[in-house]
């Protein structure tokens, strides 16, 4: 059996050992050993990376890798840490402020050749490269909002199908809400990353006018919070929470909307493909009773959709690079990226997924329909990588919670936004 270590203890003595592991040469037998180190863990996911890692030992015996599969912050610590880590999990978020204080290497001449690039699907190649053309990670997925939605519910409400507007979601949400009888229209997020929603109808109502390559800015350099269509986004998601959602919802973050989704009280839900997982689970609900929608538009027909990504990366401390970007380039190859995908219900980073009975039918497809009309589903990048960035979302959380308590409208909201992204900027 493989090595694995479990970092339980502080992140200074889970860097330790790895540093103990990493300065060992290779032995007589010329094997190198890989320190990975995911961030992002579950039982089940850990699992399926050790089964993928033996896959990759037996096609290259004279590499080993040492699994390493501690909490999110300390994994992100570890990298601090300077020495020790070879390959690791990069993350939309942490790609910038990590690459800016040089501990990820550019793998951009190492994987020039490499003949994983044609399977991809233009968003992986896209993701894989920042504005400068370095590429510091290559995603193993992306993680795309759909609307999940209650297919019995909106039959016995007259409608013949799921809104594909904002402004159906609050007519079909509203005639579904009666809370007398415990049912919900919108699992409304007003509590930990409110933002996010809020921000995706403002990005949907200005989606024929935003920056593909910074979803916060318009074309002509303003903010996206700064334009006429932006209020008329936040008055209708004000009116998704007074009219169609629970008062509860208030506080609501990722569990909450995803239990009431999948407990039966909710009718719509806007979430991540993960959740497809927990709601198949349900012993609420059954398969007949629900599906996804595409990521729902605004009054143009079209919306935007700023797919959250992660991936696999070499850490510039590295003494093993060429070793580390060969299980980099395995993990984003064929079976084994099809293999995590799947496993982690993420939108797959391989064209061949498309023609995937798995990801055609039932609720994935969705995603399908949204990667084959990039015209109307527009994909575009936020400023995730900010310093800033964790500031902004906590701020911007707090003034969604206010909103909806009325304790700010969505014009004093917007103009504070707009007021907040530009000063960053000129700074």
């Amino acid at each position: 059996m493989r090595r694995r270590t479990a970092a339980l203890a502080l992140g200074t003595a889970a860097a330790m050992v790895l540093t103990g592991c990493s300065t060992m040469s290779p032995g007589e037998s010329g094997t190198v050993t890989l320190n990975m180190v995911e961030s992002l863990t579950n039982p089940a996911r850990t699992d399926l990376l050790e089964e993928l890692m033996a896959d990759f030992e037996r096609q290259n015996p004279k590499i080993k890798v040492n699994l390493v599969s501690p909490p999110t912050e300390q994994a992100d610590q570890m990298l601090q840490s300077g020495s020790g880590v070879d390959v690791l999990e990069v993350r939309d978020i942490t790609v910038g402020p990590w690459s800016n204080n040089g501990w990820l290497y550019d793998m951009k001449k190492d994987l020039a050749g490499w003949k994983g690039w044609d399977a991809l699907t233009d968003n992986a190649v896209a993701a894989s490269e920042d504005d400068k053309g370095r590429t510091y990670f290559v995603p193993y997925g992306f993680y795309g909002l759909s609307l999940f939605h209650r297919t019995d519910l909106i039959e016995e409400a007259g409608f013949d199908k799921p809104p594909a507007t904002w402004e159906e979601l609050l007519e079909q949400a509203s005639k579904i809400h009666d809370p007398s009888s415990r049912r919900y229209g919108y699992a409304f997020r007003g509590g930990a990353n409110a933002h996010s929603n809020a921000t995706a109808a403002i990005e949907a109502y200005v989606a024929d006018r935003i920056d593909p390559a910074n979803g916060y800015l318009l074309k002509d350099g303003t903010t996206i919070f700064s334009a006429p269509e932006a209020l008329d986004a936040m008055e209708m998601y004000l009116k998704l929470f007074k009219q169609a959602s629970p008062k509860s919802s208030v506080a609501w973050g990722y569990p909450e909307m995803v239990e009431g989704f999948s407990n039966g009280s909710t009718a719509f839900l806007l979430q991540d493909p993960e959740v497809i997982a927990t709601v198949s689970e349900s012993k609420s609900i059954d398969a007949e009773q629900w599906s996804t929608a595409p990521l729902i538009a605004g009054p143009s027909g079209k919306t935007v959709q700023p797919l959250a990504t992660a991936g696999w990366g070499v850490a510039e401390g590295s003494k093993h690079k060429a070793e580390a970007v060969k299980l980099v380039q395995f993990l984003s190859e064929g079976e084994a990226s099809t293999r995590f995908s799947k496993g982690n219900s993420l939108v797959p980073i391989l064209k061949a997924a498309a023609e995937d009975e798995f990801y055609r039918t039932g609720p994935w497809a969705s995603y399908v329909t949204m990667t084959e009309n990039p015209d109307t589903y527009l994909v575009v990048t936020q400023p995730r990588g900010v310093a800033w960035w964790t500031e902004w979302q906590q701020r911007a959380d707090t003034d969604v919670q206010k909103m909806i308590l009325g304790k700010l409208t969505p014009k004093e909201l917007l103009a504070g936004w707009d007021a907040y992204w530009t000063e960053k900027w000129k700074k």
